[in-house]
């Protein structure tokens, strides 16, 4: 029998290097390039209706300042005019012109008061109010609730309001096919068929 042991001759075992992160599989490649498309098309869809929604914004926030400028000097007639200027400046943004510059009086009211909810329709002390310097008889907090809810509501129910606009304006053919008269309106949701 030999007196050393053979196995004490021998080496310890190495260890093979860790296998380093760097270059990534192709399968985590696709991974990223997914991730940043989707994030890339996630900023621009809401960037995109960041700007869409901007007029609403705006249009709150100097609804806002109307109503406290009739808190400081109680002019009716002055916010109700200025309020109505308001109204028709969103909705120049947010349907036709054709549709919404000739709208005045009653009519403008009924159009208005389409897409407003029953417990948030403008008074019909609207219509004269606006024509008036002092108007007691119209309730303002009613008016600043029905202005504010149709600034943050309008043009988002365009399916809805296209047979009502049409009667608004006074279409003899309401039905759904188009008649002779009928022109395409390019509105911000899309391509409507309105029939004057």
């Amino acid at each position: 029998m030999n007196p050393q042991d053979p196995l004490a001759a021998l080496h310890p075992l190495r260890q093979p290097e860790l296998i380093g992160w760097w270059p990534p599989a192709p399968g985590w490649w696709l991974v990223a390039c997914l991730l940043i498309i989707g994030v890339a098309l996630l900023a621009y869809l809401l960037r995109r209706y960041r700007a869409k929604n901007a007029y609403r914004r705006r249009a709150l926030g100097q609804l806002q300042a109307l109503h406290a400028q009739y808190q400081m000097d109680a002019q009716t007639g002055s916010y109700l005019r200025s309020t109505n200027a308001l109204l028709k400046s969103v909705a120049l943004l947010a349907y036709p012109r054709a549709v919404v510059a000739a709208q005045h009086g009653a009519s403008w009211r009924q159009f208005l008061n389409l897409s407003l909810p029953a417990d948030a329709q403008l008074p019909s002390e609207f219509d004269d109010a606006l024509y008036r310097e002092e108007c007691p008889a119209i309730d303002v907090a009613q008016v600043q609730r029905a202005a504010e809810h149709w600034i943050k509501n309008t043009g988002r129910q365009h399916d809805r309001m296209d047979l009502a606009l049409a009667a608004v304006i006074g279409t003899p053919a309401l039905a759904g096919a188009p008649s002779a008269t009928s022109r395409h309106v390019t509105t911000t949701c899309g391509t409507r068929t309105f029939l004057y």
